[in-house]
């Protein structure tokens, strides 16, 4: 089953859908998530967030709550719910798009788990929107599980982000050697 959709939007997926994810992705890397930052800063007086760091404790996250204040601590929750369910999708469409493009010839099953970690990756970051926005929400009360899942949530996501961009580090690597043995045999042909 799942060969079958990465066959199929393998199929579907042209340059121009990739240039597209690109250009979205670069414009939400100029331009809204530094008017985010700032407007976090504004409202927070910190630059201290729980999902910047890749990893962080409880106790961590419950100083951070505490240093946001009131009036932090909702906007902080107020932005997981708007701004931080359309950035995951944003980074899921550029890192999908950019391994499908770089992996589309190879059809063996196994390059086909490449295109999982960025949906995982997403998956995580929705359960850390979640799980540091109920301690948000709660503060001074303590939910200790939840705060405790939160910064394995968030490592688990950036681990599976960062795993993304190594993939399409090796598959760009991968392209320029298979790019050079073509022009290589190209040239043998004529000789």
């Amino acid at each position: 089953m799942m060969k079958f959709q990465f066959l199929k939007l393998r199929s579907r997926l042209t340059l121009t859908i990739w240039f597209i994810s690109v250009v979205i992705f670069a414009l939400f890397l100029t331009f809204v998530l530094p008017q985010v930052s700032n407007k976090s800063y504004e409202v927070t007086q910190t630059t201290e967030s729980p999902d910047g760091s890749f990893f962080y404790t409880p106790e961590k996250l419950y100083d951070v709550a505490e240093a946001y204040g009131k009036d932090g601590r909702s906007y902080y929750i107020k932005e997981r719910f708007s701004f931080d369910l359309i950035w995951p999708l944003v980074y899921w469409f550029f890192l999908i798009a950019t391994i499908t493009i770089l992996y589309r010839a190879i059809t063996d099953g196994k390059w086909l788990l490449l295109s999982l970690p960025p949906s995982f990756g997403v998956v995580f970051d929705y359960l850390e929107n979640i799980a540091t926005s109920l301690v948000m929400f709660f503060y001074p009360r303590s939910l200790s599980f939840i705060a405790w899942c939160a910064p394995f949530f968030t490592s688990i996501k950036w681990s599976l982000i960062y795993g993304s961009f190594l993939v399409i580090i090796i598959g760009c690597v991968l392209q320029v050697i298979q790019f050079g043995k073509k022009i290589f045999n190209d040239l043998n042909h004529k000789a």
